[in-house]
């Protein structure tokens, strides 16, 4: 295909530009804007309207001269270079090296936007993944091809519970290759080297894949960053055999952005200012995620997203809802107790976690102590509840039991600290430990067979 060059350039506002009398111009395809003094600028077309084409530049249009200035459209979209090399790796948002390692020696360029996957084509999740996280791995299990988001809030350690995933995940019982790709999207420098020197520090860079955006990169390189991220899964997945997890954080500085690009091309807002279409958006990314027939590999999404203001009906979770399968919520007050990582288990929830445990995969007796545990707690909570109002003398024996109990579950289940690694068989352990401050009579949830194998007299 014959490159062309415009110099057409009507008028540059800000980081958009229009340029006319063009010919054949896509949607998303790559510009390349030369410069009377040879420097280059990079850019994408963000709309078409007959023979002008609007323009989205990567970087800033700042000493860009429209008399001087050529457009240059390549003919395609954003591309990623892939090779078996990439595996331990740091990239830019954009897909560029920036570890000091040098460059890439491609297999192939993949469009970052990827193909639809076929409803039809699509495996069912079925296999546990090990996060290492109790109140993940025990009570909102997470599945091998699942998309399930992290809902966070301003200050809480979502960072930490990252890493720490990324670090301790695995897939039990299987000899198969498990990769991470971890996309951190409008972060700070702090943030960023935090995430690279605790990977090295872990090993765990050896079997990961960063992409990393930074809080002063251009916009629309944080709408790219994610989708670099998905397409280097992809290749991972489907044409090594890898079982991989994405790890995204933070999704909510990706619709900012949205945003910003969507109030710069002066279109009607959504809700709360979003574009309308931001639904479609997040689901051309979680989307991605699954399974495949015929693919040995899969894609498990972690999507991590703070909450403007802790507000899960705000736009960003409120859409990511309904996409996804289920969400982990973090609590600001579980935070300020002390408690690492600061799961809130009563309102997360893994629709799919009932296909990944059980025999053969976790232990026959998972799904009876997840189910013990949840009313267990609950009802512990509303005992303290209780307390707080009338005092500890209102409280019946088994009620003080409940709350003995509430209080011990969030100080030896929930809190495990960053650095751990539990297995699913501690978690279990554990939990009975817990179950076990009750009398048999009170676990209604589990049957008699597990309570006399694994309840533990005093």
């Amino acid at each position: 295909m014959a490159v062309k060059e415009y110099k057409t350039i009507k008028e540059v506002v800000g980081p958009l530009m229009l340029v006319q009398k063009t010919q054949n111009v896509t949607y998303d395809e790559l510009v390349r804007i030369k410069l009377a003094n040879g420097e280059e600028r990079l850019g994408k077309v963000l709309e078409v309207n007959k023979d002008e084409a609007l323009v989205q530049l990567f970087e800033s249009s700042q000493g860009l001269k429209i008399e001087d200035a050529k457009a240059v459209f390549l003919g395609h979209g954003l591309e990623l270079e892939v090779s078996p090399l990439i595996m331990g790796r740091v990239f830019s948002g954009m897909g560029k090296p920036i570890d000091g390692k040098g460059k890439i020696i491609a297999e192939k360029r993949l469009d970052i936007n990827g193909s639809p996957l076929n409803p039809v084509a699509r495996n069912f999740p079925s296999e546990f993944i090990q996060t290492g996280v109790s109140s993940i791995d025990g009570l909102n299990t997470l599945v091998r091809g699942q998309k399930l988001p992290i809902f966070s809030g301003s200050g809480l350690p979502h960072n930490k519970l990252a890493a720490m995933i990324a670090r301790n995940a695995k897939v039990l019982g299987s000899d198969e290759s498990f990769a991470v790709v971890f996309a951190a999207i409008g972060i700070t420098f702090e943030e960023s080297n935090y995430f690279i020197e605790e990977f090295k520090k872990s090993g765990a860079l050896s079997r990961t894949v960063m992409f990393v955006n930074l809080a002063n990169d251009p916009a629309i390189e944080r709408i790219a960053t994610p989708r670099m991220a998905i397409t280097a899964a992809e290749y991972l997945a489907y044409e090594l055999d890898m079982h991989v997890l994405i790890i995204m954080t933070d999704i909510t500085n990706y619709a900012e952005s949205l945003r910003e690009i969507s109030a710069a091309r002066k279109e009607v807002p959504g809700r709360r200012g979003y574009p309308g279409y931001m639904y479609t958006d997040l689901s051309s990314l979680y989307e991605r995620a699954g399974r495949v027939k015929g693919a040995k590999g899969s894609i498990t999404q972690l999507p991590i997203l703070s909450m403007p203001e802790d507000d899960k009906t705000h736009p960003i979770p409120d859409l990511t809802g309904y996409i996804t399968e289920g969400q982990i919520i973090l609590s600001r007050s579980l935070h300020q107790k002390g408690i690492e990582p600061p799961v809130d288990v009563l309102p997360s929830l893994s629709r799919l976690k009932d296909k990944g445990i059980g025999k053969g995969k976790t232990r026959s007796d998972h799904a009876d102590t997840l189910n013990q545990l949840f009313a267990s707690y609950a009802r512990g909570k509303e005992a303290k509840e209780l307390a707080t109002v009338l005092g500890e003398s209102a409280l019946s024996d088994i009620d003080k039991l409940y709350a003995k109990f509430a209080d011990r579950f969030e100080k030896e289940y929930l809190s495990q600290g960053f650095d751990s690694d539990r297995s699913i068989e501690e978690t279990l352990t554990i939990g009975w430990k817990l179950l076990s401050i009750l009398p048999k009579s009170e676990l209604k949830r589990v049957s008699l067979a597990h309570i006399e194998q694994y309840y533990i007299e005093e």
